[in-house]
């Protein structure tokens, strides 16, 4: 299928081998927001579809997960299920056929290694990492030597960080490099209190990020974090960020694979979206409904650590200290539970009005 061409004067988007259309790439979101159905409809506009690689086992209601407890996918390798990955690329395929897809794989998780490999097998073109440092990434992808490797950084130091590894490790560098501010939905990768000091917003850290990346072959910046419109898109362009990165916005797409996004979103009020504490260890942005308003009221679910999902949690631990499981609550969002699900938005969230398609997105997006 091919894309639909659009008068435009936004340039189009290189990393690596992949020659993207428009300078736009759709956040990766977990669980089940961005699988088949929004990362394939984005690639087929011309934009770059991102599948996220975390909770795969509740793909199709747990269709391809070999082992359930107490309606749960058992333990890591059923929760990060290879073989959902898979279904889920070759029926993004179907949407967007040859164009380029993305696979979202958080280094938090257990499993990263194997998730990442898995990721290479069913065809992604690029491979994103956030949520830590992915200093040992390109050790995942030995053998895939065509697919793109673009790791999230919420600073310069952690850019430079990250180049000098992989060099003095692999002899390469990253293909591109998100940059993510703190107004990103789900998690930050700052300090809570580093949310909201002048120093650490978007357009500070992309032009710190954009001097470091002369010391390394000019890498294409990304921008990520609270990126709504085309005024931003241009915002970020002309600084000589080469894109973007954006997530809530396509939260309001007819294509979200979590159909109860569309019920939500044009319900949340700027007040209902705020920063909690996550399990993982960093500061997340979510919806303050939900298991977050049973939190409140003191009659969240029990945490019983089912699906071993991130290594920081260190099985179940932290998840007893915030009071929720991030995996038994993001799949209960998945499954559109209105009651006990977690759902995750960035700060635009509440900009929502009505749920369109994504086609009607990116031309608002993308046409001049």
């Amino acid at each position: 299928m091919q894309y639909t061409q659009r008068k435009t004067t936004l340039p189009s988007l290189t990393i690596r081998n992949l020659k993207i259309p428009y300078p736009i790439i759709q956040g990766g979101m977990g669980v089940g927001i961005s699988w088949d159905e929004l990362a394939g409809n984005v690639s087929k506009e011309g934009g770059l579809g991102v599948i996220s690689a975390v909770g795969t086992g509740y793909y199709k209601k747990f269709k391809f997960t070999t082992k359930l407890s107490h309606n749960r996918p058992f333990e890591v390798q059923n929760f990060y299920s290879k073989e959902a990955l898979f279904e889920i690329f070759n029926n993004a395929r179907i949407h967007c056929n040859n164009a380029p897809l993305g696979a979202n794989v958080l280094y938090a998780i257990n499993d990263y290694g194997r998730v990442v490999r898995d990721a290479c097998e069913a065809g992604a073109n690029l491979i994103i990492t956030g949520a830590g440092l992915p200093t040992d990434m390109p050790e995942f992808t030995q053998g895939f030597p065509e697919v793109a490797l673009v790791p999230i950084v919420s600073s310069a130091r952690a850019l430079k960080i990250i180049c000098k590894r992989w060099h003095g490790r692999y002899k390469r560098i990253p293909d591109a490099i998100v940059v993510e501010g703190p107004l990103s939905g789900g998690h930050q990768g700052i300090m809570f209190e580093d949310c909201f000091k002048p120093e650490y917003q978007l357009e500070i850290l992309v032009a710190e990020a954009l001097k470091e990346a002369k010391n390394w072959d000019n890498i294409p910046i990304i921008a990520a974090g609270g990126i709504w419109d085309r005024k931003d898109i241009d915002q970020y362009i002309d600084m000589g960020a080469k894109g973007v990165q954006m997530g809530t916005r396509f939260l309001g797409a007819k294509e979200c694979d979590a159909k109860y996004y569309a019920t939500l979103m044009p319900t949340v009020k700027e007040e209902d979206i705020q920063l909690i504490k996550s399990p993982v260890g960093y500061p997340a942005r979510a919806i303050m409904k939900g298991v977050m308003q049973r939190l409140q009221e003191g009659t969240a679910p029990k945490v019983a650590c089912i699906s071993n999902c991130v290594q920081p949690c260190h099985r179940g631990e932290e998840a007893k200290i915030v009071g929720y499981c991030i995996a038994d609550r993001l799949g209960d969002g998945a499954l559109g539970d209105p009651i006990n699900g977690l759902y995750f938005t960035g700060s635009n969230g509440y900009r929502i009005e009505k749920i369109v398609s994504v086609r009607e997105i990116m031309d608002e997006l993308i046409c001049d």
